[in-house]
């Protein structure tokens, strides 16, 4: 079966044919470094980081350049850097730290390049001087902005007229501009802000001419694969291929255009003013959300299960969901014995990157696991753990009795198994109204005993 992917600039799933089968190229726009990334944010960061696996896997590791950039030059980054009375470089490597440390926790592989928008200045002074000598660009009042009009298929990725894209935009009314929809390439800066030296005087680039000279400086100036969000559509992607285009003569940016579909929270869009803005932080190191710490793995697996392409609810229902799933793998990783994912996953995967099938043969793994219990080279349970870890879920980061634990503050552990070797005594001693008092008011507390041969055992019900 071959690759295929949904490309949003044909709107059609294309089979997918690299450039150079020996350099395959993707880049995938990252975060802007001002706070924590919100789970919107780690979406893209999965869905990505399971096709950069894919492609290695089809391709080979060596043969697959994956960029995903930080923009560390911006106007919310100046913002927040004031508010906290810190250096903007302070805020941006701190942030940049955080960052790094959440897609971790999700278990994302590094990509092969991580620029920083502040090391291609350069890069992005020079493609700006190209396209005002092509004629898509002109400076005015110190700003330099990206005619439009110069561009007659402009909106060809959002599949949008300029008239359209007119109508329905908040544009920034300048006397500068030529054409509502210009944009910026180039603005000035103050003494308070970040800025270099260029031919229109000192300033800062513009948020989409970042990407565009990035791409280009890594990567040439077409590539294979070019991703991001459904909302990185326009502007920022029709931008980017407005700029690189009108730099290039006309050479496509990238081949394949993907993006992956909203994500919103308990049935509403993610918002500060709605209460539910929630960071991936939060879900990893508070119990905020849903009343549980929630592993790396959890979050991964719950994004997974929905098609990249498709709209998300994130909820706390879907996380349960995923950490019960991952819990039952979690049997079958005890032991490290050879084996390959299975060929029905990687089918699955290519076929538009369809997660929800994969996990679909995932659980029929386990459920053959289950049936076929001898371990060894091959078995189901291999084939399982090598599909889990190819798919970047580390089951053995997951324990939902621990989980469970972990949620309930109100229970002291040490007096638990305090109350269980009384019961135990009580039982001994034949002491049986005792012992199943101990057992009724465990019980109680949501805490539910089982007794074996080797032992009794407790876990939290929730």
């Amino acid at each position: 079966m071959v690759l295929k992917l949904y490309n949003t600039l044909s709107r059609t799933k294309e089979e997918f044919r690299p450039l150079d089968a020996k350099n395959v190229r993707m880049y995938v726009c990252g975060p802007t470094v001002y706070d924590y990334a919100h789970i919107g944010n780690a979406r893209p960061v999965i869905v990505f980081d399971v096709l950069y696996r894919l492609l290695r896997h089809l391709y080979g590791d060596a043969a697959v350049t994956y960029v995903r950039n930080i923009t560390d030059v911006e106007d919310k980054i100046n913002a927040r850097a004031a508010e906290e009375g810190v250096s903007i470089r302070e805020l941006t490597e701190r942030t940049a730290k955080q960052y790094h440390e959440d897609v971790d926790a999700l278990g994302a592989l590094a990509p092969t390049h991580e620029p920083r928008a502040t090391d291609y200045v350069r890069a992005m002074i020079a493609m700006i001087e190209k396209l005002i000598a092509a004629g898509h660009a002109y400076a005015a009042e110190a700003h330099v902005l990206y005619d439009v009009s110069s561009k007659p298929d402009y909106g060809k990725l959002a599949k949008r007229s300029l008239d359209e894209m007119i109508a329905g935009a908040r544009v920034e009314v300048a006397p500068y501009k030529k054409n509502p929809m210009d944009f910026v390439l180039w603005k000035p800066s103050d003494p308070s802000q970040p800025g270099w030296e260029s031919p229109w005087g000192r300033g800062r680039p513009g948020w989409h001419i970042e990407c565009s000279a990035m791409g280009e400086a890594l990567l040439g100036e077409t590539f294979d694969i070019h991703g991001g969000g459904i909302d990185l559509v326009f502007p920022h992607h029709e931008n980017e291929i407005a700029q690189s285009e009108g730099a290039h003569s006309n050479h496509p940016l990238a081949k394949i255009w993907l993006h992956n579909g909203f994500l919103q929270v308990e049935g509403e869009k993610m918002s500060k003013s709605l209460g539910n803005f929630v960071t991936i932080r939060e879900l990893l190191k508070t119990n905020r959300f849903g009343g549980w710490l929630w592993p790396g793995p959890v979050l991964r697996y719950a994004m997974l299960s929905t098609h990249y392409r498709h709209p998300i609810d994130w909820t706390v229902a879907k996380l349960e969901e995923s950490a019960i799933a991952l819990d039952g793998f979690r049997v079958f990783s005890d032991d490290d014995d050879e084996a390959l994912p299975s060929p029905e996953i990687i089918d699955a995967l290519k076929d538009d990157l369809n997660t929800p099938k994969a996990i679909t043969i995932l659980h029929e793994l386990a459920n053959e696991s289950r049936m076929n219990p001898v371990q060894q080279p091959g078995s189901y349970a291999a084939v399982l753990r090598a599909s889990c870890d190819f798919l970047g879920l580390n089951v053995r980061e997951v324990d939902l009795k621990k989980q469970l634990r972990s949620a309930r503050t109100d229970i002291d552990e040490a007096s638990v198994e305090s109350r269980i070797v009384a019961r135990n005594a009580a039982r001994k001693a034949k002491k049986f109204k005792e012992a199943d008092h101990i057992r009724d008011e465990l019980a109680a507390k949501g805490i539910v005993l089982k007794d074996s041969p080797t032992g009794t055992t407790w876990e939290v019900k929730r």
